[in-house]
């Protein structure tokens, strides 16, 4: 089949566009509000984009307390989602005000940074601390205003468990990273690596 994204003219039961992108990784993204709670969602529109210097961003769909809170303080921390964390993880992505913090809703410990003001997950694996940079406003059809925008930060920290290092490489097969498939409660555990050599 071939169908125009801009018109869903899919005839589907569901847009299927999320299903097409997978696995996704999921930023989990803590940061903190101007009136200094502590505010961790999962974001599975995220992605590294850049290295030396290395850029992470995420895409909000409507200016959640994530982008308002980055965008107001210039930083952030993506902290990476586990299967021992995924409940969790779950628990964060509820629709709460803004004065509930919600690593205190899913009973999360978190740790300190090391160069931004955010803290991390203190279960996860690996965190990138995150300076703000800029926000992307995408166009939406016809000239309205699309409802996503783009968050980018410049990661000027990264955290990554010891446990995680394994003869001089990251090993996170035994951490099973979790990622986002297609619809609202599907999800992928990574914990089988393979490698080839590419030509050249």
């Amino acid at each position: 089949m071939h169908y125009d994204p801009r018109l869903r003219n899919h005839n589907l039961r569901h847009d299927p566009l999320t299903a097409l992108v997978v696995p996704r990784p999921i930023g989990w993204i803590s940061t903190i509000s101007p009136a200094g709670v502590v505010n961790l969602a999962p974001y599975s529109f995220f992605n590294a984009v850049a290295a030396n210097p290395p850029f992470v961003m995420f895409a909000s769909a409507g200016r959640k307390h994530s982008q308002r809170n980055a965008e107001a303080s210039g930083e952030f921390v993506t902290n990476l989602t586990v299967w021992d964390l995924r409940e969790e993880m779950n628990i964060t992505s509820a629709d709460v005000g803004e004065e509930v913090s919600e690593p205190e809703l899913a009973k999360l410990a978190m740790a300190p940074s090391v160069a931004v003001k955010p803290p991390r997950v203190a279960r996860t694996p690996v965190a990138f601390e995150c300076k703000y940079l800029k926000t992307v406003d995408l166009p939406g059809p016809d000239g309205k205003p699309h409802p996503f925008s783009i968050v980018i930060g410049e990661v000027v920290s990264i955290f990554i468990d010891d446990a995680a290092i394994v003869d001089g490489r990251v090993d996170l097969s035994a951490a099973r990273p979790i990622a986002r498939l297609g619809y609202l409660d599907e999800y992928a555990v990574v914990d089988t690596v393979f490698r080839m050599k590419r030509p050249g």
